[in-house]
């Protein structure tokens, strides 16, 4: 029996390294050496995240004419481009739909859903390691359980906001959300190892290992969430509860919320409790450090879980989850977020 080739989602971090095309293959030559060669058809993606890494026309243009999409990132998860073909797209209806959605119950419910699978998948990798303490910690099972019923609680009223639009309702929406990541992050803390340093969440300009860590690894999400939205004839940048701002993907932002916990948060939990000690190089993670958590990152994409009925890979789920929100923007069918197993 013949086996189907897992698409390959390549990585360069190496500062001086240049992409080329090569007959059927992408080649990535580092001081006058080759060291990877990827045919074109066994391609998914390509991300960069380093200065100084250049790459051909006529590897861009096999990259989008096979709709390949090429991601751009700073050395700390960042993107500021992303290349894709302009035609690759669905209809005009979608986008048309999806900007009068803003205006109306369309975008509220939406948000609310959003915001409520965010809450679920917190609650649900939670619960992975709850069972495992509950009975070698007992008074970390008992910590566990309490927030387990703050989040429940949280996600039900997030269900009960109203409006006539999101403009009317994101105030209280983000609100739920923020008071939610609060109980989330510190049961986080509670389980990572102590000597990481991590004491809160924090964003752009995080210095610390752990927040590190999660840019870059959400970085890597917003790329893969930005191809899904594309591929399903959604605009990028027109979003619900992610205010507009000029340059802002307030879509990718919106639509992401219900995958950080089953990609990035994951990896990163898994690879810290296990004993995986980050470097940092003048503030930011070593190339190594970032090549092993993209590799983790991306082999949480490939890994398998329930949805729908059947078992997908997650990186299948964001797709079919895109299709299912322009198709709900469409008025066509309902949105129900993505919740994963535990």
């Amino acid at each position: 029996m013949s086996r189907v080739a897992t698409p390959v989602h390549l990585v360069v971090s190496e500062p001086g390294s240049f992409l080329g095309k090569k007959s059927e293959r992408l080649v990535v030559r580092r001081d006058s050496q080759t060291v990877a060669e990827v045919p074109f058809h066994d391609l998914e993606q390509v991300t960069v995240d380093s200065g100084g890494v250049s790459i051909s026309t006529d590897a861009i243009r096999e990259c989008v004419e096979r709709g390949i999409h090429i991601n751009l990132l700073t050395s700390a998860g960042q993107p500021y481009a992303h290349i894709a073909s302009p035609v690759l797209t669905g209809t005009v209806v979608t986008r048309r739909e999806q900007l009068l959605a803003y205006l109306d119950e369309r975008g509220l419910e939406l948000s609310k859903l959003l915001v409520g699978g965010k809450i679920a998948n917190q609650a649900s990798l939670l619960k992975h390691y709850t069972r495992r303490r509950k009975h070698a910690d007992a008074e970390a099972y008992l910590r566990l359980t309490e927030a387990l019923g703050k989040l429940d609680e949280l996600r039900a009223r997030a269900a009960e906001v109203k409006g006539a639009c999101i403009d009317e309702a994101r105030e209280d929406l983000m609100a739920l959300e923020a008071q939610a990541a609060r109980v989330y992050w510190e049961q986080v803390r509670a389980i990572l190892p102590a000597g990481l340093g991590f004491e809160a969440r924090h964003h752009r300009g995080a210095s610390d290992p752990v927040n590190s860590l999660l840019n870059y690894g959400y970085g890597i999400l917003y790329s893969r969430t930005w191809g899904a939205l594309l591929l399903a004839g959604l605009d990028p940048f027109a979003g619900y509860l992610h205010a507009d701002r000029p340059g802002k993907p307030s879509l990718v932002l919106d639509f992401v919320e219900e995958f950080r916990q089953q990609v990035v948060d994951r990896a990163v939990m898994a690879l810290l409790v296990r004993g995986f000690e980050p470097v940092m190089e003048d503030g930011r993670l070593s190339v190594e450090t970032r090549r092993e958590l993209a590799r983790r990152v991306l082999e949480r994409l490939e890994a398998e879980d329930r949805y729908e009925g059947k078992k997908h890979r997650l990186r299948t789920i964001m797709q079919m989850q895109a299709r299912h929100l322009a198709t709900f923007l469409r008025r066509e069918g309902p949105y129900r977020p993505y919740v994963g197993s535990w």
